[in-house]
């Protein structure tokens, strides 16, 4: 399972409290092989990255591709979604940005 977390980094503050950095996402870039869907009414998030990916933590990476950065996992009924097809390269790049 590829959690997105993994690379996200801890500090701790001068009261010894500890917390997790902000995570740095990779920016995605269009590829020839990616797939290109019209969501549906009960399309979610992680729902498609689950079908595309067969992960549902994955859900991030249709989200930076596609610019979507609201909390919520639903998506508009009707819109064009692109869903990235190189997620090994993807995965790398973050642990390099988070390093």
């Amino acid at each position: 399972m590829a959690n997105r977390y993994i690379y996200t980094n801890t500090k701790e503050n001068k009261s010894k409290k500890r917390f997790m950095e902000s995570t740095i996402y990779p920016k995605i870039l269009p590829n020839d092989n990616d797939l290109y869907i019209i969501t549906e009414q009960s399309d979610r998030l992680d729902i498609l990255a689950n079908k595309y990916y067969n992960n549902p933590n994955m859900w991030w990476i249709i989200a930076t591709a596609n610019n979507i950065s609201d909390a919520n996992f639903f998506v508009e009924p009707g819109i064009q979604l692109r869903i990235p097809s190189d997620i090994s390269k993807i995965l790398n790049d973050l642990q390099k940005i988070n390093r």
